[in-house]
């Protein structure tokens, strides 16, 4: 555990561009696929505020849970749960996207890359 200001202005950042994408008008492919990436990179971030430890196992727990989340949309979960609120029906999602889950992809490896590249040597270390 430890507390990590990094990271939390990382987070603002992706946050803040997260809500224009979600608020302002966007190309089709920023809204629907590089929102998707980014919300990988966002919530890799929030978790790494609070938690330190192997920036894989992170990266790999952020993917799977945001495949979790596009499975419930599989099974209409808004739906299923009656929520109205259109804030939670934009987190959540409604739409189940096969491609969201390449976006989601594209999003660990750039989270699994960035953070393993050693800017020195130009090198990638895994471990």
């Amino acid at each position: 555990m430890g507390f990590s200001k990094k990271y939390l202005l990382l987070f603002l950042i992706l946050l803040t561009i997260e809500i224009c994408i979600a608020v302002y008008t966007f190309h089709w492919f920023i809204r629907g696929f590089v929102g998707d990436v980014l919300v990988i990179l966002l919530i890799y971030c929030f978790v790494r505020i609070f938690l330190k430890g192997s920036s894989v196992k992170i990266a790999i727990a952020t993917l799977l849970f945001a495949i979790g989340i596009e499975l419930l949309q599989w099974f209409d979960l808004v739906e299923l749960f009656e929520i109205k609120s259109l804030v939670l029906r934009t987190i959540v999602g409604s739409v189940f996207d096969p491609w969201d889950l390449f976006a989601y992809l594209i999003g660990f490896l750039v989270v699994v890359i960035s953070e393993n590249f050693k800017w020195d040597t130009g090198r990638i270390h895994w471990f």
